[in-house]
């Protein structure tokens, strides 16, 4: 075990994309334990959305992220020392941490990974992990999928989007996919088996491309976007269709200013629809239902999955921002530690 603690600590609020200089790199002793707790050597961090918005003053759906603090961040790590006999030392652990070389956990804060199951370990912060049980719960219950139905996915080639398309095809569906780019697209179709992917950057229209896949309308749509391209959807909804919002990724950096919101919400009355927001905290305490289903397809190989790892917790902000510009294939993962 080493004898430093680097960090990455928030020390103002970003204005638009998050800079160098809204942090500071901090190298600590490592922290110790008392009873009950529990010490991880941090792994891999999981590169969200959902931090840009911790940053803010707001926080979001959760607290803010307090100005001097670690950047928070769903993490997994190895139990390096423990005072807690129901996580002892090697013990592989997954939740909520930091961009730190070491987090001091308690009870209620990690939980033990299925290792058993013998997956790499990246596949634990994928589809056996948060971003899993998003599109899982997201897609069977906030949405009410039911087999055979149209489903649109935007951020399709994200780790979430990803994973709904795929469980659609899965149940039966015919499933097209937005997404930023001609690989992405190819991915999409040709390797993840959607029936159409939308090049959203080549699209003049994309409420008319939506409209050419889906003439009688969309039953389900999983949003990651937001902005433009939730309009184009409702425009599109057949009746009684149902919106699942997980993220706007479109807004996170313009919290300041954020674009106006759709303009033709009158769509869900006419269509008789509904639009509802998914928090993945809301079914954490039963997530091993849905690993263990999607484990199974996993094993099949009907459901694939792409990780993006880069290195070093020194890059922790460029790899962040890399969520913004799109330069990434699948999950984006910063491996911090050695396994």
């Amino acid at each position: 075990m080493a004898d430093q603690n680097r960090q990455w600590l928030l020390t103002s609020r970003p204005q638009g994309q998050p800079k160098t200089s809204d942090f500071e790199w901090r190298v600590d002793d490592v922290p110790s334990i008392e009873d009950g707790q529990y010490l991880v050597r941090v792994l891999y961090a999981a590169m969200d959305p959902a931090i840009r918005g911790w940053m803010d003053p707001s926080g979001n759906y959760m607290d803010p992220i307090p100005l001097g603090s670690p950047v928070r961040s769903v993490v997994l790590g190895r139990v390096v020392e423990s005072k807690n006999p129901d996580y002892p030392e090697g013990m592989i652990v997954s939740g909520l941490g930091a961009w730190s070389d070491y987090v001091v956990g308690f009870p209620g804060m990690l939980g033990p990974v299925p290792a058993e199951w013998g997956h790499d370990f990246t596949t634990y912060l994928h589809p056996l992990g948060a971003v899993g049980a998003t599109a899982y719960y997201g897609l069977f219950e906030v949405a009410e999928y039911k087999d055979g139905e149209n489903l649109l996915v935007s951020g399709a080639a994200g780790g979430v989007g990803s994973l709904v398309g795929q469980m659609g095809k899965i149940k039966g569906s015919k499933v097209v996919g937005i997404a930023g780019g001609p690989e992405k697209c190819a991915w999409l179709t040709d390797e993840l088996g959607f029936d159409a992917a939308i090049d959203y950057r080549a699209t003049e229209d994309l409420s008319a491309a939506i409209a050419e896949h889906f003439p009688d309308g969309v039953d389900v749509y999983f949003e990651n976007v937001g902005g433009p391209m939730l309009e184009a959807a409702i425009d599109n909804l057949g009746q009684k269709a149902r919106i699942a919002i997980c993220g706007m990724i479109s807004q996170y950096n313009e919290s300041d200013n954020p674009p106006p919101g759709p303009h033709n919400l009158w769509r869900l009355l006419v269509t008789r629809s509904r639009m509802e927001g998914l928090l993945v905290s809301d079914y954490m305490h039963r997530a091993m239902d849905g690993y263990a289903e999607m484990n199974e397809w996993i094993k099949s190989g009907q459901l694939k999955f792409s990780v993006d790892v880069r290195e070093g917790l020194e890059n922790a902000i460029d790899t962040f921002n890399l969520l913004f510009t799109g330069a990434h294939d699948g999950k984006l993962l910063l491996k911090i530690g050695d396994e």
